[in-house]
């Protein structure tokens, strides 16, 4: 699932402070937007597999 708030990619060089929206571009500069959210797990994550399994084992 993706998140609908975004912040401003370059936030750090242009703001003093994170600038959120809505939007697909930043409101003040203009500049491009990322994904605010964090990823919810790794693809590369060499142990996913055994983790997800042992979660399954638990549900039963």
């Amino acid at each position: 699932m993706k998140s609908d708030i975004r912040v401003c990619a370059s936030w750090r060089d242009r703001h003093d402070r994170p600038v959120y929206t809505l939007s697909a571009t930043c409101p003040e500069c203009g500049g491009d937007v990322a994904n605010s959210a964090p990823a919810p797990f790794d693809p590369e994550d060499p142990h996913g597999r055994y983790r997800r399994a042992l979660k399954e084992r638990r549900r039963a």
